[in-house]
């Protein structure tokens, strides 16, 4: 299989002086293509800082990491910006959808931006919007869906530009319990019929569930790993919570 994304022995300090926190402590895992990979841990266990530094939010402090066999740790922010643009695709806890936009417009920005033409630009509009249920909602603005649908719109727009890797930063924390399985199903779905490879950062076993591998973070290190196989989502959830009860971390449900 092909390797997307590499993460080799990963550092990354804050801090200067008397005062230093070694946030990510010589992490090393690497994503395939087509995988659905979730990361788990306790506040603080580096979670966000890990996903920061392979979007090129923030820069590692050691280490290396690839995209589809190329570095991206010594690249200028020129290079960098094309990168996100052309190679992730993001989905956030709080939608970041535009309100002057109608949802058929925020889906169709990254495509708007790269200046891909209008024809190709409604036809993927159409294509992710039916695949995803969104078809209905392309005219409304974003305060006129609830939770759900908004959550579902910025899967739509993440997916349009058919990136390499999806970085999903707790996809399901601001929705309730019926539209977090929704969610997740949408996840499935992006992952068996669409292909998409995805790295999802979640405190929640629940959520946890759905991926095929979970990494489990504890300061700053890989401290376990789980993978479904052939398990049923049941099953990996009963896995689940005595690892993150070992690890002290959190056991919310949705």
């Amino acid at each position: 299989m092909e390797k997307i994304l590499e993460v080799n022995n990963v550092t990354k300090y804050y801090g200067n002086g008397n005062v230093v926190t070694k946030a990510l402590d010589g992490i090393s895992f690497s994503v395939e293509k087509g995988e659905f990979t979730a990361i788990m841990g306790a506040s603080g266990s580096g979670k966000s800082t890990l996903l920061n530094v392979i979007s090129t939010i923030d820069r590692v402090s050691a280490g290396d990491i690839l995209m589809k066999g190329k570095s991206i740790v010594t690249e200028k922010e020129e290079q960098l910006s094309i990168f996100r643009r052309e190679q992730l695709g993001f989905i956030f806890q709080e939608y970041n959808l535009l309100d002057t936009l109608t949802i058929g417009e925020n889906i169709m920005l990254p495509l708007n931006l790269r200046r891909t033409d209008p024809r190709t630009t409604q036809q993927e509009l159409e294509r992710v919007a039916e695949i995803l249920g969104v078809k209905d909602q392309l005219l409304k603005f974003p305060y006129e869906l609830s939770g759900g649908q908004r959550q579902r719109a910025a899967c739509a727009r993440a997916i349009i530009t058919n990136p390499a890797l999806i970085l999903a930063d707790e996809p399901t924390g601001a929705l309730d319990s019926e539209n977090s399985r929704t969610l997740m199903h949408t996840f499935t779905q992006m992952n068996q019929s669409l292909g998409s490879t995805i790295l999802m950062v979640t405190h929640d076993a629940v959520v946890a569930s759905y991926a095929s591998r979970i990494l489990f973070l504890r300061d700053g290190k890989i401290w376990n790993e789980l993978i479904k196989g052939e398990r049923n989502r049941q099953q990996i959830y009963d896995e689940i919570l005595p690892v993150m009860a070992s690890m002290g971390g959190e056991r919310d449900v949705c």
